[in-house]
């Protein structure tokens, strides 16, 4: 894709890129949402087991008559192994800031828990209020641990009562609740960008059908739109329709105007040259030399303007297998004397985006001049060059022409063997008529010894 591309992208692109782009979005939004609500009830629900041990803790601890600190005995099996992962302890403030333990349990073995500097001061400030944070355990694995303080009876010195549990098993229950989550709204992602591509290619399949037949109408396959179109296209349609119409009634008023020139020129010319012959003489040679050469001129312009309105009508198609038969047949007993032989080839899907006098001018005048040349032979090929044009492609086992003749052959009533009958104007008009058609006309040295003629014309799909 190139950087102009990128930067004119394409409707459907934009239409996916939009609605993509915002459901992805969405879902990658409501994925952190649920990955953060989850692990905050997972949390929750940890710190409830916390807080029942913690008031465990402060409803069954007592003093006794020493004033030392004596804690309840503990149903939980897991606070009498070593370093299992669920630890409890009894502490009390120390005046620079500290606390001190005074009872711990037997899971901590020798380890104390540690209470930030910033969570001492909050349970200080907050007396009886709990207070939960993350900390690091005997084994350093990961604890959540909660602390309440409180004073006890015959004790003038508050308490701080602390509760911790490895906390591991309920991050692998987040870790493993995101990754589900994640390749949930990847698959769910996918699809929906995957709908949006079908969606926006149904909801715009209309535009492309109309871009179809559009191109069928340039290329000459319909002559109008026919498709029936949603409401907001149908207005569209039906404007293009009508600027066909009206393109298609402005070049037949050119064809008119055309023709109507065609006939006030030609007929003053007429009596012009029949008057000068009849009066020979200096003056008559001027007039009629002069006067054929207007005739000239006034017929060339003509087919050339003829063409340029042609090239603007609806796209008529001729058979190009058709037109070589018909020609073939033609220039057979044209030349019959001569024992000519066409050998013509031409697929029948391979259509002349043009009308088929205009086919039949072009090949016609070539195919003309290759039996008037030739020795007795005459191959003709039509054949497709790209996906708008198709070339034919005339030669001759005949004397040909050389380089320089080939060059010159194609001015306006050049004739190079002035014995030979017709006017010089048959590869003028055929390069002419070509050129007005978007074509060419090339002239090169054929393989059967004589001239060759090539023939650049637009190609009407089938």
């Amino acid at each position: 894709m190139t950087f102009e591309a990128l930067r004119r992208p394409s409707l459907v692109w934009r239409l996916v890129i939009l609605a993509a782009g915002w459901s992805l979005a969405v879902l990658v939004a409501s994925a952190l949402v649920l990955a953060m609500l989850f692990q905050q009830a997972a949390l929750r629900r940890f710190d409830q087991g916390l807080s029942e041990m913690t008031d465990n803790l402060l409803a069954g601890t007592t003093i006794a008559e020493g004033g030392q600190v004596v804690a309840p005995a503990l149903t939980d099996l897991r606070a009498l192994r070593a370093y299992s992962g669920k630890y409890w302890q009894i502490a009390e403030p120390m005046a620079g800031g500290g606390v001190r333990p005074l009872v711990r349990s037997r899971s901590l073995w020798d380890a104390d828990l540690k209470i930030p500097a910033e969570q001492a001061a909050l349970l200080s400030s907050n007396p009886g209020k709990p207070v939960t944070y993350d900390t690091r355990g005997p084994l350093n694995e990961p604890l959540r641990a909660l602390a309440t303080q409180a004073r006890l009876p015959n004790r003038a010195a508050p308490v701080i009562f602390v509760s911790a549990e490895d906390r591991s098993p309920v991050d692998r229950d987040v870790r493993g609740f995101i990754t589900a989550t994640a390749i949930a709204f990847v698959l769910l992602g996918l699809g929906i960008v995957g709908a949006v591509v079908i969606q926006v290619r149904v909801g715009l399949d209309p535009l492309f059908v109309l871009q179809r037949e559009v191109a069928s109408v340039r290329r000459g396959k319909l002559e109008r739109l026919q498709s029936h179109y949603p409401t907001e296209l149908t207005p569209l349609a039906d404007e293009l329709n009508a600027l066909l119409a009206h393109n298609q009634d402005v070049v037949e008023r050119q064809r008119t105007h055309v023709g109507n020139l065609a006939h006030a020129l030609k007929t003053p010319l007429s009596v012009m040259l029949t008057e000068a012959g009849q009066q020979p003489g200096s003056l008559s040679e001027v007039v009629t030399r002069q006067a054929e050469t207007m005739r000239q001129q006034v017929d060339h312009h003509l087919r050339r303007a003829r063409a340029s309105a042609r090239m603007q009508g609806s796209g008529e198609r001729t058979s190009v297998a058709e037109v070589l038969d018909e020609l073939s047949r033609t220039m057979e007993r044209i030349f019959l004397d001569k024992g000519l032989s066409i050998d013509w080839d031409a697929d029948e899907q391979l259509f002349f985006l043009g009308e088929r006098q205009d086919l039949l001018e072009l090949a016609g005048n070539a195919m003309e001049n290759a039996g008037k040349w030739c020795r007795g032979k005459v191959r003709v090929r039509a054949t497709q060059i790209s996906p708008e044009q198709l070339q034919l492609v005339i030669e001759d086992d005949g004397p040909g022409l050389s380089p320089a003749d080939r060059a010159a052959a194609t001015g306006r009533g050049t004739r190079l063997d002035e014995t030979a009958p017709g006017s010089g104007l048959g590869l003028s008009i055929m390069d002419e008529l070509a050129r007005a058609y978007g074509g060419a006309l090339r002239l090169g040295e054929s393989r059967m010894g004589g001239l060759k003629v090539e023939l650049d014309l637009p190609l009407a799909e089938p």
